[in-house]
């Protein structure tokens, strides 16, 4: 299969740079702003209820992130997301922690069952949790899935009607109907805290310029991965890959997507 449809995208989203509106946690919120800029994308950081509507009327995408959740966060992802079903602009969600405790658990099923969500981005864990396959999560960490993730990740896309990202060594990417394998990526990804949120904001950016949300998250997977090669390699630790991370994703350009990303079909 080609990569030009990816590289194309990349591109897209570069001459575009659309706004990415976000509701996402405050351990991560810098790095998510900064790597939605590195990737091509116009980040805005706003939760109060009173602008939140306003704010995801005008956005190219919306992501919602839970990690650091809360009742009166919740009412904003609400207020926001149904702003931007209305306005058919897509909507990104990470359900952080998703089966470490109720209320995670309880949140993000309550986001998918009111809101119209394009992708569905987390780790195994959480995606089997929320799948009913019994995925196991302790604190924000994924501790594995039970029974085969391409199948389980394929039948609740396919059920819930949404795109479902699985992130991992290899990161699943499908619709219930194409299923997707990213294999670009690098160990280091999992020596900073954030890079799956990271993640969902690069995924919220590439959404913003497609009209196929499958599309888009194997592209920003697949930058998102390149990027964390090409960090890795000139890394001495954790803090030096998370600033080559940054600065990696801001100079890579479509012909790395088309020459580099290690896409297949499951």
């Amino acid at each position: 299969m080609t990569n030009r449809p990816y590289a194309d995208l990349f591109s897209h989203l570069r001459k575009k740079r659309p706004l990415v509106h976000h509701i996402t946690n405050y351990v991560t919120v810098n790095d998510c702003a900064n790597i939605t800029l590195c990737a091509g994308g116009a980040p805005v950081m706003a939760d109060a209820p009173e602008e939140v509507e306003e704010m995801a009327a005008v956005a190219g995408a919306l992501v919602l992130n839970i990690g650091t959740l809360n009742r009166a966060q919740i009412d904003s992802m609400l207020l926001a997301g149904r702003m931007a079903n209305e306005r058919k602009i897509p909507v990104v969600l990470d359900p952080v922690g998703a089966g470490a405790t109720r209320l995670r658990t309880e949140s993000a099923k309550r986001l998918l069952d009111e809101l119209q969500i394009s992708i569905l981005k987390g780790n195994a864990g959480e995606i089997g949790v929320l799948a009913g396959a019994k995925g196991k999560v302790r604190g924000v960490d994924s501790h594995g899935l039970e029974g085969d993730p391409i199948g389980i990740a394929r039948d609740f896309a396919k059920t819930a009607g949404i795109t479902v990202v699985v992130s991992g060594a290899t990161d699943i990417v499908t619709d219930g109907n194409r299923v997707l394998l990213v294999e670009n990526g690098d160990p280091m990804m999992g020596s900073i805290s954030g890079t799956g949120c990271m993640a969902a904001s690069v995924t919220g950016a590439f959404a913003a310029v497609s009209d196929d949300p499958v599309e888009a998250s194997v592209a920003a997977m697949a930058a998102f991965g390149i990027a964390g090669e090409r960090a890795a390699s000139g890394a001495h630790g954790p803090y030096s890959f998370k600033t080559g991370l940054f600065d990696q994703l801001a100079t890579l350009g479509p012909e790395n997507l088309m020459n580099c990303a290690r896409i297949k079909k499951a």
